[in-house]
């Protein structure tokens, strides 16, 4: 089984949260390849940036800079899906249909459909909208 895990996946597996610990169980349980997205990498990255940028410069830095770093090495213990010319041509698809549903969720969805992966979210109203995105959440 090949899964793609949406930023909210990601982060609960990456920061062991309970949560995170019983994905884990049930990918290791159906024996699945998982990967996540550029996208994914996207926000997370926008995400730890924003928030360093609150805290002023220095001291007040540090702690937030470690965790930075830990969601940075978690990158490499996982295959990040590219936004590819295929992804693209799937996003391009896909908005012309004109969802109601982000960007950024979109592209999850067109890398996620390239790869004809199922996704594992926790913004199911959202992913939904999409036609033939084949979509779970498995931490709930």
């Amino acid at each position: 089984m090949f899964v793609v895990l949406d930023t909210n996946h990601y982060r609960e597996l990456i920061h062991e949260t309970s949560l995170g610990e019983h994905l884990m169980q049930r990918l290791d349980a159906s024996d699945a390849d998982v990967f996540t997205t550029i996208v994914t990498a996207q926000e997370i990255t926008e995400g730890w940036s924003a928030e360093l940028n609150r805290r002023r410069a220095g001291r007040d830095q540090v702690h937030a800079y470690g965790l930075f770093l830990i969601a940075l090495k978690a990158f490499e213990r996982i295959t990040i899906l590219p936004f590819d010319d295929d992804a693209a041509e799937h996003f391009h698809r896909l908005q012309s249909l004109r969802p109601r549903i982000g960007t950024m969720d979109l592209k999850i969805a067109a890398i996620t459909m390239s790869h004809s992966a199922l996704l594992l979210t926790r913004n199911l109203s959202d992913f939904a909208k999409v036609p033939e995105l084949r979509v779970e959440n498995w931490l709930d």
